[in-house]
């Protein structure tokens, strides 16, 4: 079927709400601050034109003299706001352009590159991983859409739209090359982010500034964590856990971090850097006697082995913090230049300070800023509230306060980190005065799971803004892993522009249209009930996916309540507040759920009769992959609980026939996921391994990339790892060569337990798993980097197989 011609769109737009002429302005304030923020650290407006002009080029070579781009930098267009225009270009032939974007910035024409593209030539941008961009809706040059009368205005009404998570470098961005960052810089200034963190290479200025603390290259070997497991080692929950760091990693992450900022500058954003948070090396009690250094307790660990567990913490309050700190931030912009004042701290994180007292966290907050400052005489303190929501026991009015004034009003920023489900702002009075941004998390673990809060997404930030005495200042996404749920971040994206709420019913119309370059009648209506169910959560829970095959319970049958009391509670499920909301039971760990899986399979089912017409669609194709996958994952476990509830009636046959068909589904699953380049384990070791420059440093990436996705942290013999599985994924290859055997073992110690009518042996199902999975970490075979099998074709048989 041929995509339908293009007024059918333009007339299709005429009936959803059209991009607002001109939004409401924040106030001045929040203008002066992002300002103030660019100012002479901004690129010029040549430089800029020129950065927009090579995106195109990469998106769409073939329109690459489409359209103009010019920097706003007098204020004709945009005042004293931040905005982009779309404009005709007239008299212009089949090789000249057709389109003037203007803007404040690179990001604001890129934004309107995108803009004009997606609602006036029906385009769709998403990631690689997630099916990519279509552009087959895209006219020939010399016969774009025009705009009506002098052009389309659209103004930011708030100045900021942040990106990222503290964690998302370990996630996601870790065995990233220059080659996928410039196409993440490129999606990030389409979608309008000017505020991106920039974490990558920070342990290459840490290694040269703890060495003028005569700290030895031995001594960092037993504090920066490996490539995986960064992350948490920047925030001092653990130390040398896969390490240690190769001089060759230091020096290739810096010089990439260096591409990153100098192209994140070239586009006008303002990258946030890395600050002291107060973690230091344990030699500093050696070295520094008489400081003020704690030493922190334990971290998920299983037997708190020193090796990893329980790093130091230099107090805020101690003279030598702001020494550390300063020089911190001096050799950053010895190394990069001057080219931000706005750094990330989040020493609270995870960490609860010694007393409650609000006076001592004032003192500290105090501290923290004025090591920034003192590095860098603009400094604005970038801070994530999510220690305000994980641990709201502590966290009550009068220490909130203490540490949001702790600094001077303007001096800092919170990230209202959670506002997609459970919104500081709101208890907090608009954090006490403080500006924050309101972000949508979304994601933990970098899992794969759909989900989405689209609602919420599409009217909270409104919400927020035009509340009383609003003090938020942006927009932002904090996923803990990128690359899935597509629809969520396309729409999250557009509220940096938008000033009205989005009518999400007909908001998905187009983006059907835009995801799969055609109009089909089946489509729509499946995405009419995908988003009356799998995206649209409202229980207030944080979706972290555990279904049986990749969160396979680590329990005795004998200990689960013979009724399988489906029962929730927001207890921690285990000591770690990124589970604070995980969903539990009284006995077995339940899944979330929060809709109809009769529903979402016959959504699956309208996908695939729309499948002789779209299968060519590599959006398509995702999309039909990762809905079957969801549905059979849920099948899955009602069949894990069948095969439980067969056990304790000491029932045989029922629990071989469920036993069976728990571990066909998971072959069935690893099948289709292997008809898709985006689910397959492959290309993640391939990418790890592909950063080693010795046969070292390759085994050491690829234990980091295997152990991230399986146990995470350290094992017994009979213990797994308190994080096993918190990154699962749901990726061919690792079903197959992972989970299978994980469930394989478990049931056949299970069925020989009823057939010698004993209990069932916990501990010796988890030394055999245990040791497999160390043997699989440590392993070193191939995965495929290419999908095989006819995606719809398998798609079809399974939903025959399972819902017909």
């Amino acid at each position: 079927m041929r995509p339908p011609p293009l007024p059918y769109l333009l007339l299709l737009l005429v009936f959803l709400p059209s991009p607002p002429a001109v939004a409401a302005a924040a106030g001045p304030a929040s203008w002066e601050a992002l300002r103030a923020a660019a100012g002479r650290r901004a690129a010029s407006p040549v430089t800029q034109e020129g950065a927009a002009a090579g995106i195109l080029r990469r998106l769409l070579p073939s329109h690459a003299r489409s359209f103009r781009f010019q920097i706003d930098h007098k204020g004709g267009v945009c005042g004293e706001s931040s905005c982009f225009k779309i404009s005709n270009v007239d008299g212009s032939g089949k090789d000249g352009a057709e389109l003037l974007i203007q803007g404040t910035t690179a990001v604001e024409l890129a934004s309107g590159l995108h803009w004009y593209l997606k609602y006036w030539c029906g385009l769709h941008i998403s990631w690689d991983k997630t099916g990519g961009a279509q552009l087959a809706s895209v006219p020939p040059p010399g016969s774009l859409p025009r705009v009506k009368g002098v052009g389309v205005k659209i103004q930011r009404p708030v100045p900021w739209n942040y990106y990222q998570n503290v964690v998302t470098s370990s996630y996601s961005f870790v065995w990233w090359d220059w080659r996928r960052w410039e196409k993440e810089i490129d999606w990030m200034a389409l979608q309008g982010i000017n505020l991106p963190l920039a974490f990558t290479g920070q342990e290459a200025i840490w290694q040269k500034v703890f060495k003028s603390f005569n700290v030895t290259d031995s001594d960092l070997d037993e504090f920066f964590g490996g490539p995986a497991f960064l992350a948490w080692a920047r925030m001092g929950n653990l130390h040398a856990w896969g390490g240690p760091l190769s001089q060759n990693w230091l020096d290739q992450q810096l010089a990439l971090q260096k591409k990153i900022l100098s192209r994140m500058i070239e586009l006008g954003m303002i990258p946030v850097l890395p600050s002291f948070s107060g973690n230091v090396p344990v030699v500093f009690r050696k070295l520094f006697p008489s400081a003020s250094i704690t030493r922190l307790g334990d971290w998920n660990t299983v037997d708190a082995d020193p090796r990893w567990c329980c790093t130091y913490i230099l107090d805020p309050s101690d003279a030598l913090f702001i020494d550390v700190g300063q020089a911190f931030i001096k050799q950053q912009i010895k190394e990069y230049g001057d080219i931000t004042s706005i750094y990330n701290c989040d020493t609270f994180n995870e960490n609860t300070p010694p007393t409650n007292e609000a006076a001592y966290i004032s003192s500290l907050g105090s501290a923290i800023y004025e090591a920034m400052s003192r590095g860098n005489k603009d400094a604005v303190w970038l801070m994530q509230g999510w220690l305000f929501y994980s641990d709201a026991a502590f966290w009550k009015e009068p220490q909130m306060k203490a540490l949001l004034h702790s600094v001077p009003i303007g001096k800092m920023m919170v990230l209202d980190l959670f506002a997609d489900v459970k919104p500081i702002w709101q208890m907090s009075s608009q954090f006490y005065g403080v500006p924050y941004i309101w972000c949508m998390l979304h994601n933990f673990g970098g899992n794969i799971e759909m989900y989405g809060v689209l609602d919420s997404i599409s009217s909270g930030p409104i919400d927020a803004r035009t509340s009383y005495n609003s003090t938020m200042v942006g927009v932002g996404m904090c996923m803990e892993g990128i690359e899935h749920n597509p629809v969520v971040f396309d729409l999250m994206s557009e509220m940096a522009f938008r000033s009205q709420k989005v009518k999400v019913e007909d908001w998905l119309k187009t983006y059907s249209y835009r995801r799969y370059g055609q109009s089909n009648v089946e489509i729509q209506k499946a995405w009419g009930i995908l988003y009356h169910t799998i995206y649209n959560c409202t229980d207030g829970i944080a979706d972290h996916n555990k279904d049986y095959i990749v969160e396979f319970p680590d329990m005795s049958p004998s200990s689960f309540s013979s009724q399988f009391s489906k029962q929730r509670s927001t207890s921690l499920a285990r000591k770690h507040p990124r589970f604070f909301l995980s969903e539990v039971s009284a006995s077995l760990p339940q899944p979330h759920l929060w809709y109809s899986t009769k529903e979402a399979v016959k959504a699956l089912e309208l996908f695939i009769n729309a499948g002789n017409d779209l299968s060519k669609s590599p959006t398509f194709r995702y999309d039909l992959v990762d809905q079957t996958r969801q549905a059979l994952s849920k099948l899955a476990n009602k069949v894990y609980l069948d095969a439980m509830n067969s056990y304790q009636k000491n029932d045989s046959s029922g629990l071989n026939f469920h036993t069976k068909k728990f571990l066909e589904l998971i072959v069935d699953i690893d099948t289709l996921l292997a008809s898709d380049d985006n689910f397959l384990l492959g290309p993640w070791l391939e990418s790890a391994k592909s950063l080693g420059m010795t046969e070292d440093e390759r085994t050491q990436y690829e234990w980091n990339a295997r152990t991230q996705v399986t146990m995470w942290y350290d094992v017994t013999k009979t213990e797994q790892s308190k994080l096993h599985d918190y990154a699962n994924k749901f990726w061919s290859g690792l079903l197959k060569s992972y989970y299978l055997p994980r469930a394989s073992k478990y049931f056949a110690r299970l069925s020989r337990s009823l057939q010698e009518n004993r209990s069932f042996q916990l501990e010796e199902w988890r030394l055999d798993w245990i040791s497999y999975s160390n043997e699989w970490q440590s392993a070193k075979d191939l995965y495929p980097v290419k999908a095989t099998g006819d995606a719809l074709a398998i798609s079809r048989s399974l939903f025959a197989k399972y819902f017909g």
